[in-house]
């Protein structure tokens, strides 16, 4: 059964502030995301190398001298509390047994920290959606299919604390949309197929962890939105059109937490913040300490509402500091370490925190300014108002489009001049969509079936 969200978790935007959930998760072992206090989450992943029979004994002996390194620093560092991310490489989903050692190695290392030093910690387990993979027969079943789940499922049995994914139902399409600046093609995408595969996929998931005494944690639209940021931060398509993909991509990740997710949801996930107004569920995000990943224009805004702080992903090479995971843990416990305290002086300190945070950001860029506490809110309440899922993407992007020219003309946001015909352009292919949802997406069907898109992969 799905769950259905009407209204928003939060009354007022003084409520809605980092390191506070109105539903917070609860590990086993105590650990609370949403509590009161932002966690610092490490993401790392292995240096240039490959992954094989023959180099899983070098592969497993990475993932031990990560960890030991970044946990004898958090010790170091009088850090009590720790969230730790292992996103598996695609070879260790496609080899289950893989994954699942991976995974326990990291968390016995996880569970020692714990046993000697008080440092309490929680694992989130990501393994790779490999149904990308042309070969795979259907989005829900097949072998890539029972490859994901035998991959959660084990890695639960050996500790992970919380699954998530990034997973990519629709992205067949949306690589399209995001080529050509066709944000109708985005919104069929993310509000209709990604929407689809992530009620199937979040209910398999959510069974799983329910069976394994684990969390399901949530999804990200990385393939769909942080496609978009980077190739606007590059200047290959407009970054209002890529802060309108995001707030779509809101509607796809959604359906996770209708499907059961209960967060804190994935880090590259931008558009958690939303999930986060909606849901009332922890999240956790990245800012300027993911520059290590990918360049962004979010870096201070970004930690406005966050309940875990992260890196996005770092290699496990050397720098002047030390290997690059632990350095990573450093930048991390010091953001946490300043928010923390600026919540200790009550809620006046927490918000004068979170304000300064979107305020250094959300005048330069949309898909900074989207992300304004007040803004979310506001979106987040078009979101839930009633209809279908195309109403409810179509209804959240006409308003986004409406607000950024008002605070274009208000000089609250900074917009390059030859950006703002976008404007009408998106608005034009928003209000052209069919009020027939069955005859939209059977056009887009229609238009867009191809070697890479198959139609019946989803039932359709």
């Amino acid at each position: 059964m799905l769950k259905k969200f009407e209204g928003l978790a939060y009354a007022s935007t003084n409520d809605f502030i980092y390191g506070v959930s109105k539903k917070p998760v609860t590990c086993k072992n105590g650990l609370v995301i949403g509590g009161g206090k932002i966690i610092p989450e490490l993401n790392f992943t292995l240096p240039p190398m490959n992954v094989s029979d023959n180099t899983m004994p070098e592969v497993i002996a990475q993932y031990k001298g990560i960890m030991e390194d970044a946990l004898k620093r958090a010790v170091e560092l009088c850090q009590d509390k720790l969230v730790v991310e292992v996103e598996l490489l695609p070879p260790a989903t496609y080899n289950p047994a893989w994954g699942i050692e991976i995974c326990k190695v990291v968390r016995n290392k996880m569970w020692e920290y714990e046993s000697k030093h008080g440092l309490k910690s929680a694992l989130r387990i990501t393994p790779v959606d490999i149904r990308e993979d042309r070969r795979s027969p259907h989005m829900w079943r097949g072998e890539m299919w029972d490859k994901i789940m035998e991959t959660f499922e084990g890695c639960a049995k050996e500790g992970a604390d919380f699954l998530a994914i990034e997973s990519i139902g629709g992205k067949d399409i949306h690589d399209d949309a995001v080529m050509f600046c066709e944000i109708d093609k985005s919104l069929f995408a993310l509000a209709v197929l990604g929407v689809k595969d992530m009620h199937r996929l979040w209910s398999h998931i959510s069974s799983i962890a329910a069976s394994t005494d684990s969390i399901p944690a949530g999804d990200a639209a990385c393939g769909f939105g942080n496609t978009a940021m980077v190739l606007a931060e590059r200047g290959f398509v407009p970054k209002l059109f890529s802060a309108v993909v995001r707030v779509i991509s809101a509607v796809r990740t959604l359906a996770a937490f209708e499907a059961g997710a209960v967060g804190p949801n994935k880090d590259c996930s931008y558009e958690g913040v939303f999930i986060k107004a909606i849901t009332g569920s922890p999240i956790s995000m990245e800012g300027k300490s993911s520059a290590c990943a990918h360049l962004s224009p979010l870096g201070n805004i970004a930690g406005c509402v966050a309940d875990l702080w992260s890196n996005e992903s770092v290699q496990n090479i050397k720098l002047l500091g030390g290997m690059a995971p632990t350095v990573s843990l450093e930048q991390l416990v010091y953001d946490c370490r300043l928010m923390n305290k600026a919540s200790e002086k009550g809620q006046e300190g927490a918000l004068w925190m979170r304000d300064l945070m979107a305020e250094s950001d959300s005048k330069f860029d949309p898909q900074a300014y989207i992300l304004r506490p007040d803004v979310v809110m506001d979106i987040a309440g078009e979101i839930v108002k009633e209809g279908d899922y195309i109403d409810k993407a179509q209804r959240a992007a006409l308003y986004t489009i409406g607000r950024f020219r008002s605070a274009i003309e208000k000089g609250e946001l900074s917009v390059d001049e030859r950006e703002e015909m976008w404007l009408d352009t998106m608005q034009g292919q928003l209000e052209a969509i069919p009020a027939d949802h069955d005859r939209f997406i059977a056009e887009m069907v229609q238009a867009n079936e191809s070697e890479k898109f198959v139609a019946a992969k989803y039932d359709l």
